[in-house]
């Protein structure tokens, strides 16, 4: 038996090795990786232990091998085992050499494959055909595989795979989630063990691929979301997950992308949806008119031997091109109501000079029916205005009288690149390199001059390169490296933009000018109308993530003990120009258009409001390009102990050191409600630039047991922390 606490003091000075190499390569890390784990006994036929086999596991698409000897118990131990189909040999002299066929490996398993030889000659090989284990025997963990036919073969809205997620325990679709909407979806949403849908971690490769915006511009949870062809699988772990996992409260969604094999092996789609072909539904179309949507993604898949048995390849593109139309409705003044022709008295609020040079003297009534004068800017938007098409609701002939269909478009490609190489049998590496881009045009439902209240112009982009690999030292020692850089881009430009400024239309000044600012109406909300008139308020808006990640793993076999231990570093960089309304917002509820004689103030009063520009509030903001920073450290250690041949325990520490935000030009603000004062970060510690403490105490304890009582009954529970970071974003 090993002594334990000797133990860990070995492990923990190699680790100390660990440390030193990845500063070496490269300061940057986050730790997950996708390998699985493929372990046994093997005993001759009586069942007594075999120590000294020969154990050689070989990829069957790839023809790659590794070899491994049993220990004195007669137990073997891959610990680093890339996902995919495998077959399994053991030999020993005297006895025949047992086979075991078609062994699955997947992301994360500890894949249990016990061997009994017979005696015989190793040249004899008898081919065991009922060893491939149904339970998992040698992991507390809790989640669900989903492998590439799933993904394929079932009926996934968008072709999003990550919605089959949903199949795993304690999981569902949030409200924020894929919705069927161009602009309110959001990819990989949904709420695990009751926690919120950014409360999860996404690894693609074993590498971070969480979305780091602040806002929903990207539409999903993932930093890059290859097409489902392109992926092999992926483990949703939702419990009791390795100390090597952390950084979170909820789920692990750990991704793999298929590798190519020794054959040439590829298929392309094109899935088609079309107007023509939708139901129509049970209710009867507005109109009469089925509401449009259009959607098509094209693309293939390709891969295949480079130097066969050494190097290999996979690429795939995919293209999206989804038009959608739905009807919406909206409340605009009548037209009476734009030629200042209101069904109610009017006090001119102030001395008032209207459109035609005009002065009206303040506190002058004018009487109902008869026409209320207004500035040009005021006269200008109204007749901009779409025509009412439909009866309108409400007290004022308002409510819902302009309905129609909004013509959004999404255009989307992307693609990924994977090279992986056999250097010899130590050394295995690979690369890839994601790209996509995405361009969404969402007019909103009032168009032209005096609309536009809606996203407008969206183009973003997603890249990400990867890098890894593998050494086996000795056969008790394999070191793991991941490097990966994330770039994400989200530009939102009002749908007018780059037309003249309010200053060049109207003389109104105060207001930015630019290219990317100007163009269209300063948002215009009128109390009691219900529909803004003019931009959308929060464009434009722009975020640019760049997550550089880097980690190093380091397993260590000993007896019983598979020990992992590992130091993981995020750098997140993020530029936000996200200062809004950058254009200002005019705001008319103040009813200063009412009489004194009228009971109480209506929208014709507000609207009157308009008019005069009598504005009850306004709100004007700073662009300001913030430079987010944020660094995160991990730390872990892993031991999984065979007790026994029934027994085996998951016993892991792990530890987070995350900084608060703060920004690299030291612009961060701060009260003092103590001093009542305003304090303002400046150059020092991390306290001193994020304006709070940095939180030391994050150590998360992992302990699990895998407990096989009969054949067909295995017992795993256990008991873990978690911590969440995204609330400090």
């Amino acid at each position: 038996m090993v002594n334990i606490g000797n133990l860990w003091v070995r492990t923990l000075q190699r680790l100390g090795l660990v440390m030193a190499a990845v500063t070496f390569f490269a300061m940057p890390a986050l730790a997950q990786f996708e390998t699985a784990t493929v372990l046994g006994t093997v005993r001759d036929p009586n069942g007594a232990v075999l120590p000294g086999a020969k154990v050689t596991l070989k990829n069957v698409a790839t023809g790659i091998t590794a070899t491994a000897m049993t220990d004195n118990g007669g137990d073997y131990l891959f610990p680093s085992v890339k996902i995919g189909i495998y077959r399994v040999t053991a030999e020993l002299q005297g006895f025949s050499t047992g086979a075991v066929e078609q062994v699955n490996v997947t992301v994360e398993a500890r894949q249990r494959v016990d061997i009994t030889l017979q005696v015989g000659t190793t040249s004899e090989v008898v081919t065991i055909t009922d060893q491939a284990p149904l339970l998992e025997t040698d992991s507390s963990s809790k989640g669900q595989i989903i492998g590439e036919k799933q993904m394929i073969n079932l009926p996934i809205l968008g072709r999003t795979y990550s919605s089959l997620a949903l199949l795993a325990p304690g999981v569902r679709q949030s409200q924020s989630g894929n919705q069927g909407d161009i602009s309110f979806r959001r990819e990989g949403a949904y709420n695990v063990n009751g926690q919120r849908s950014v409360y999860n971690n996404f690894l693609l490769d074993g590498i971070d691929n969480n979305f780091y915006g602040t806002t929903n511009q990207g539409f999903s949870n993932q930093a890059v979301q290859p097409s489902p062809d392109f992926v092999a699988e992926f483990r949703m772990s939702v419990n009791t997950y390795s100390a090597e996992y952390g950084r979170t409260t909820g789920a692990v969604m750990n991704v793999s992308t298929r590798s190519g094999t020794n054959q040439f092996h590829g298929r392309a789609w094109n899935y088609l949806q079309n107007t023509a072909l939708n139901a129509a539904g049970f209710f009867r179309p507005i109109d009469g008119r089925k509401p449009q949507v259009n959607r098509n993604q094209f693309g293939f898949v390709f891969g295949g031997p480079i130097i066969r048995d050494r190097t290999f390849f996979m690429i795939d593109y995919e293209g999206s091109r989804w038009i959608q139309s739905p009807f919406g409705l909206a409340s605009l003044p009548t037209l009476d109501q734009r030629r200042g022709i209101l069904a109610t008295d009017v006090r001119v609020p102030y001395d008032f000079v209207d459109d035609t040079g005009k002065t009206i003297a303040a506190g002058t009534v004018i009487a109902a029916g008869q026409p209320v004068p207004m500035t040009r800017f005021a006269r200008t938007v109204l007749a901009n205005l779409p025509a009412p098409n439909r009866p309108g609701g409400g007290a004022f002939g308002v409510a819902n009288n302009f309905g129609g269909f909004v013509r959004n478009r999404l255009f989307e490609d992307k693609g990924d690149l994977r090279l992986d190489h056999n250097f010899n049998e130590k050394l295995n590496g690979f690369a890839r390199y994601s790209h996509r881009r995405q361009t969404i045009q969402q007019p909103g439902l009032v168009t032209g001059f005096s609309g536009g209240n809606a996203i407008g112009n969206l183009g973003t982009y997603n890249q990400q390169g990867v890098g890894g690999i593998t050494w086996t030292v000795d056969r008790n020692t394999i070191l793991d490296y991941r490097f990966s850089v994330t770039r994400l881009g989200m530009d939102r430009l009002p749908a007018l933009v780059g037309g003249p400024s309010m200053r060049e239309l109207f003389g109104i000044t105060g207001l930015p000018e630019g290219a990317r600012i100007q163009g269209g109406v300063t948002p215009q909300d009128i109390g009691g109308l219900g529909t803004r008139i003019g931009r959308q308020s929060t464009n434009p808006q722009s975020q640019f993530p760049t997550t550089i990640n880097s980690r190093l793993n380091m397993t260590f076999l000993a007896g019983r003990h598979s020990l992992k231990s590992g130091y993981e570093y995020v750098a997140l960089n993020q530029t936000v120009d996200d200062t809004n309304p950058l254009y200002g917002i005019d705001n008319y509820g103040g009813g200063f258009s009412r009489p004194s004689s009228t009971v109480a103030a209506t929208y014709l009063h507000n609207l009157a409001d308009f008019y005069f520009g009598a504005r009850n509030n306004y709100q004007l903001a700073t662009q300001v390009k913030a430079q987010m920073r944020q660094r995160f450290h991990y730390w872990y250690l892993q031991d999984d102990f065979k007790v026994s041949q029934k027994v085996t325990l998951n016993l892991g520490v792990r530890y987070e050191l995350a900084t608060p935000v703060y920004d690299a030009d030291n612009r961060l603000a701060n009260f003092d409600p103590n001093t009542k004062s305003i304090i303002v970060a400046r150059s020092g510690s991390i306290a001193d630039r994020a304006l709070r403490d940095l939180d030391k105490n994050n150590f998360v304890p992992r302990i699990g047991l895998a407990w096989q009582i009969f054949d067909k009954t295995v017992i795993r529970t256990g008991y873990a922390l978690g911590y969440n970071y995204w609330n400090r974003m």
